[in-house]
Order: C-alpha cells, then structure tokens, then sequence
C-alpha cells in the first residue's frame, strides 16, 4: 500500500510539474512574463556587494556541469562500491544523465536569449530553462530521494530537506543575481527538471514494484 502511494504521489507531481513548465513556456514566448523577470530581477540586483557577489559565485560554481560531474562520480562510488545499491545506483545515472540532455533539447526549442542588463560574469549559449536550476534540481532531488529511504529519524529527513532545498534555491538566486537568467528560466528549468525527476522515481518504483511478480511468475513456470 505504501509503495502503490509513492508510486501514484510520484506520477501526480510529474503531471504537476509538466503542467507548471508549460504554462512557463506559453508565457514566455508570448512575452507576458517580462515584468515579472525584470521586477525581480531589479530587487535582487539591488542588494550587490562585493561580499555578496563572491557568494553567488559559489553557487554558481557548485551548481556547473564540472562541480555536478565530481559531485556525481562521488555518489556513484558510495552507492557500489560501499552500499551496493546497484538498482539505485541506475537510477541515478540515469536521471543525472537524461537532465543535461533535456535541458539541451529545450534550449533548441526555445531559442530564448540570455538577459542583457547588468551581467557580472560571462557566458554564451541560450538562457530558457537554466541549466544550472536543472542540474541543482537534479542532482540534489534524487541524492535527497536515495538517502531519504535510508534515514529513518525526522531530525536527519528535516535536515537532508533543508539542505537540499537550501543549495537548489542559493544556486538559482546566484543565476539571477549574477545577470545571466531571468527568473522565469529559473522556474521553468526547477519545473522541467521535477517533471523529469519525478517521472523517473515513478518508473523505477513500478519497476521495483514488478519485481517480486515477475520472479514469481518465472518460478511458477519453471
């Protein structure tokens, strides 16, 4: 019953998030979104310091593709190597694996430009959904998924949640105040990756799920 719950919570929040991406996108592209961005875009901006600054540059450095990449080899050895969860350890490939991908599809799609008001560091490439919301969202998401199901007090699950929700937030609000995304490629790459993330939790917990009636209809034709 439990796992039938996950599995169905799991399956809604995926709808949830394609739902909240789409509207994202219609907005965006037909440009209904733009005072928001920059509204929000002026109050972040407003509250630069050089100390700030060095901060979000933090973030925005543990949320690249090199930062995720070591943060992703290092799972993956603690999942075989020390807890061999080599079920958990496919999952994780490959929902870390399948992220960049669909970030990258999107970009081509929606051809959106990066913000050109006040950049603090440089960069190229098409800004809708961010990259960098999508590989936070991602990484940390299914790492807070798969240790999750190994903390069993609430002090540990509160404290994993936090963290987690902490260093996704800090590495979107860094993109933002850095002047390399608008807001709503923020949203939009938290939604795409939740849709993407979800779904896979959804496919490899009916695949779990499956498992002990496949192995008993084998042993009952053998």
């Amino acid at each position: 019953m439990k796992i039938k719950f996950e599995h169905t919570r799991a399956f809604l929040i995926s709808l949830i998030a394609l739902l909240a991406f789409s509207i994202t996108a219609l907005l965006v592209r037909a440009e209904k979104i733009v005072d928001f961005d920059y509204a929000v875009i002026d109050i972040v901006q407003s509250q630069e310091t050089p100390f700030l600054t060095g901060i979000m540059e933090f973030f925005t450095m543990i949320g690249s593709t090199l930062a995720v990449a070591i943060l992703s080899l290092l799972i993956l050895f603690i999942l075989y190597k020390v807890l061999h969860h080599r079920q958990e350890l496919l999952l994780f490939i490959i929902v870390v694996v399948g992220s960049p991908l669909l970030n990258f599809i999107l970009k081509e799609i929606f051809h959106r430009a990066r913000p050109d008001l006040h950049r603090l560091i440089g960069i190229g490439g098409y800004s809708f959904p961010s990259g960098h919301a999508m590989n936070a969202f991602t990484v940390y998401g299914i790492l807070t998924f798969l240790l999750w199901r190994h903390i069993f007090n609430r002090i540990g699950r509160s404290l994993l949640l936090f963290f987690s929700l902490f260093v996704v937030f800090m590495i979107g609000l860094s993109r933002i105040y850095l002047g390399v995304h608008y807001p709503s490629d923020i949203m939009a790459g938290y939604f795409a990756s939740g849709c993407w993330l979800a779904s896979s939790i959804w496919f490899y917990q009916w695949y779990m799920e499956r498992q002990p009636h496949l192995t008993s209809r084998m042993l009952k034709r053998s």
